[in-house]
């Protein structure tokens, strides 16, 4: 399990446009909008997509001028240990 938060920054006026493109990111939400031209944005990784590619396309949302990791979290091990315990009691 991966977890990340990045603090992006853009021109206000673009704020709808943004949003809807991080919308659009897979495992991506908005959590916070400032409204000054700063959200805090939640990556969370699925079955079908990595937090690393997520991380990626919000880079190329059109009119994003940076980009911060504010956050990181991995759980590699619990993930590991779900996967054993299933696959053991199957």
């Amino acid at each position: 399990m991966k977890i990340v938060s990045l603090v992006i920054k853009f021109l206000p006026q673009y704020a709808d446009e943004v949003r809807a493109a991080v919308d659009a990111v897979p495992g991506a939400s908005v959590q916070a909008d400032s409204g000054d031209g700063k959200m805090i944005v939640l990556l969370e990784d699925g079955p079908d997509y990595a937090v690393s590619d997520s991380i990626l396309q919000v880079h190329h949302v059109p009119n994003v001028m940076s980009v911060t990791l504010a956050y990181e979290y991995s759980d590699d091990a619990l993930t590991f240990e779900e996967n054993r315990h299933d696959h053991e009691s199957s």
